[in-house]
């Protein structure tokens, strides 16, 4: 039955990257606990709006768990109280009647704020382009029966791929380690006969251009698999770790 809340939100407020930022206290009432948070966040913008404030920039796109971009800390976890879901598929009967609300960016020097909530992430960007596809000839479509891959490594691959790039598990991670996200698109063509080819050459790539945008180590803590929204299991950072190596040592 739908229900209705009163919140405190403290939101973090800062203009851009070399400005110092704050929070600031809002007051939101009536607020249907059949909403998705960022919902909620809308309907605080159109109030500030209509007493000529400046709206909170947030990042969204599809709201429906499928983009990666709605990516804010709600009471110091990545996406909120609940396990396996983004911020979009959030809803405000998470919360209680009068609770507070502490909303912030992701905090990772490789994600440098751009406004408010809105972070840039474009170091995933580059991780990708730096080998994560397959440029090799690998013929025509195949028809599904006429390239045989085991079912596990199929499902391996598919779970990977199931990493949207929102950046929860730099977010969680204490050293802002993009090893989970890096090690899941490793994976997902290092798993199937497509992606063997340039397997070596992928592998060095991307975990160089990893470091190179400054994210740490891995912690070896798991708070990336626990806050993940799509729950891209650790055994890719172990994979990642086994082709890195197997590459390096191959081109000595």
């Amino acid at each position: 039955m739908e229900g209705h809340l009163n919140l405190t939100l403290k939101i973090w407020r800062q203009k851009n990257a070399n400005v110092a930022g704050k929070f600031e206290t809002y007051q939101v009432s009536g607020i249907s606990t059949d909403m998705s948070f960022l919902e909620m966040i809308d309907v605080l913008n159109n109030r500030l709006i209509e007493v000529g404030d400046d709206p909170v920039a947030f990042d969204h796109d599809c709201r429906e768990g499928i983009c990666g971009m709605c990516s804010m800390y709600i009471n110091g976890r990545p996406h909120g109280p609940n396990r396996g879901v983004t911020t979009c598929q959030l809803h405000m009967r998470s919360f209680q009647d009068g609770e507070t609300i502490t909303v912030e960016p992701w905090r990772a020097s490789a994600f440098p704020v751009i406004k408010d909530l809105v972070v840039n992430r474009s170091a995933f960007d580059r991780i990708i382009a730096a080998g994560g596809f397959v440029s090799v000839n690998t013929g025509n479509a195949q028809d599904a029966n006429n390239l045989p891959i085991p079912k596990d490594d199929a499902d391996e691959a598919f779970a990977a791929a199931a990493c949207i790039g929102c950046g929860a598990c730099v977010a969680a991670c204490k050293n802002a380690s993009a090893m989970l996200f890096t090690s899941a698109k490793i994976s997902q063509l290092a798993l199937l006969p497509q992606g063997k080819v340039e397997a070596a050459k992928r592998a060095e790539a991307m975990v160089a251009q990893m470091d190179e945008e400054g994210f740490g180590a891995c912690s070896n803590t798991g708070a990336c698999e626990a806050e993940c929204p799509k729950g891209i299991s650790l055994e890719n950072i172990a994979r990642m770790n086994r082709e890195y190596f197997s590459a390096t040592f191959s081109s000595k």
